[in-house]
């Protein structure tokens, strides 16, 4: 398996710049992951498409205003991007800016000062703040949108989920952007339970693996946390009969961690209980413990996030649906339109 397997070519016409309106009136995929076959429908189907006693998990984190511009004591500016906090006062960040070194102090502009105590990969550090930073993030702090969005959003909230509550993400778990309220409301009204863990989702989450082979390619790890409400919601749906369904590939990550250590501890239930680091690899040949279907978007080619996919529905049935999704006119990553896998 090389990581050429997951490529393909994408447009930039593809790439969505701004969200719909309503959120619900994006487009919707569906992907029977036995058969392959296709079928076009729109997010607001969705409540036409589940079953009673169907779960879907989502993920509550919510995105941090990360992106902060301070300067050095010389005067130039930089550029800090908050990863995930470390402690009350330190945190992991991209940097950018020259000379940022250990030792290196620099002053947030209308906010605390900041000194990098380590040099980690790349443009990572480790960066100790003069005081919690948290508090300024109202005054100093960007929501920091992915790289290909080239277009500002006039609504910061339109970057997180209706449902967000848990905050320490650096970027939005998208597949939940389409849903509103009353949608939610609508399923549940069927008899579809709601479920929800959190993940804090870094911004590696988005890189193409460089390595030639994915076996070669370090993942990333993100905090994560399934708490004993949707442990115990998992294990009565499993019992019923129902489909636990993943909302995003972040929600697919935590079910999976937990089900991962349930099965190695040969224990009875789907899932307990899990709250920790996850740096689960998700590629095709794994063999799934919880999830039974996923709602996600079109992922990067080359990413982490198209290998999971094309383990849960194969890379043949994946990259054959992207394709018919680039002709048909879809629209690509965060602000994108979505899929719903499932048989």
């Amino acid at each position: 398996m090389k990581t050429s397997d997951f490529d393909y070519h994408l447009p930039g016409s593809s790439i969505a710049q701004t969200p719909v309106e309503p959120r619900d009136s994006s487009r919707l995929l569906l992907l029977n992951r036995a058969s392959g076959k296709l079928e076009h429908r729109f997010f607001r189907d969705l409540s036409l498409l589940l079953h009673p006693n169907d779960l879907l998990v989502l993920n509550r984190t919510r995105v941090i205003p990360a992106r902060i511009f301070a300067r050095k004591i010389t005067g130039g500016r930089v550029e800090l991007l908050l990863l995930r906090r470390e402690d009350l006062l330190t945190w992991r960040a991209l940097v950018g800016g020259k000379g940022l070194n250990i030792g290196k102090k620099v002053q947030v502009e209308n906010g605390p000062s900041a000194e990098i105590i380590s040099v980690l990969e790349g443009s990572e550090r480790l960066i100790k703040f003069s005081e919690a930073i948290e508090p300024f993030f109202s005054s100093v702090g960007n929501i920091p949108l992915p790289p290909y969005i080239h277009e500002k959003i006039s609504d910061p909230e339109r970057y997180q989920t209706v449902y967000a509550r848990e905050a320490g993400s650096a970027a939005a778990p998208t597949a939940g952007l389409h849903f509103t309220q009353g949608l939610l409301d609508d399923i549940q009204k069927l008899g579809v339970n709601l479920a929800y863990v959190t993940l804090h989702v870094g911004l590696d989450t988005f890189s193409p693996v460089t390595e030639e082979t994915p076996a070669a390619h370090k993942i990333h790890t993100e905090w994560c946390e399934l708490p004993t409400e949707t442990a115990n919601l998992i294990n009565q749906t499993k019992q019923a009969g129902g489909r636990v369904i993943a909302v995003g590939t972040t929600s697919v990550r935590v079910l999976e961690s937990a089900g991962s250590i349930n099965h190695s501890l040969d224990k009875q239930s789907a899932v307990e209980p899990f709250s920790g680091d996850t740096s689960i690899f998700i590629t095709p040949g794994y063999q799934f413990q919880v999830v039974d279907a996923i709602i996600t978007n079109f992922h990067l080619p080359k990413s982490t996030l198209i290998m999971l996919v094309s383990a849960f529905a194969s890379r043949e049935n994946i990259l054959n649906a992207y394709e018919v999704a680039i002709k048909e006119g879809y629209r690509f990553y965060s602000f994108g339109d979505a899929m719903f896998i499932s048989v």
